[in-house]
C-alpha cells in the first residue's frame, strides 16, 4: 500500500498487487472480460481495472489511491 499512496511508481504496480490491496479493504470484486469490478457499500465510486500485461494501468492506480485518500481506508480500521 505504501507503493501505491506514494504515487512515484503507478506505471509499475503489479495488477494482481492493486487487486489483492481492493479485495483486503473489503471491496467485492466481479470480473467480466477483462474488466475486474471492484464495489464496496459505503464507497461512492466503482472502480474498473484492466492489466496493462502483468501491470495495472497508471491512471487506474491514481484513481485507486484518490479512494483510498477520500475514505481514509487502511486508517482506523476502515471504520471511517
Amino acid at each position: 500500500m505504501t507503493q501505491i499512496l506514494g504515487g512515484r511508481s503507478d506505471a509499475n504496480i503489479a495488477f494482481d498487487d492493486l487487486c489483492g490491496l481492493l479485495e483486503y479493504l473489503g471491496f467485492d470484486k466481479r470480473v467480466r472480460g477483462s474488466h475486474h469490478l471492484f464495489r464496496r457499500d459505503d464507497i461512492e465510486e466503482r472502480i474498473n481495472l484492466q492489466k496493462d500485461g502483468s501491470k495495472a494501468k497508471a491512471y487506474q492506480v491514481r484513481q485507486v489511491r484518490q479512494v483510498i485518500l477520500r475514505y481514509r481506508l487502511g486508517v482506523d480500521d476502515n471504520d471511517g
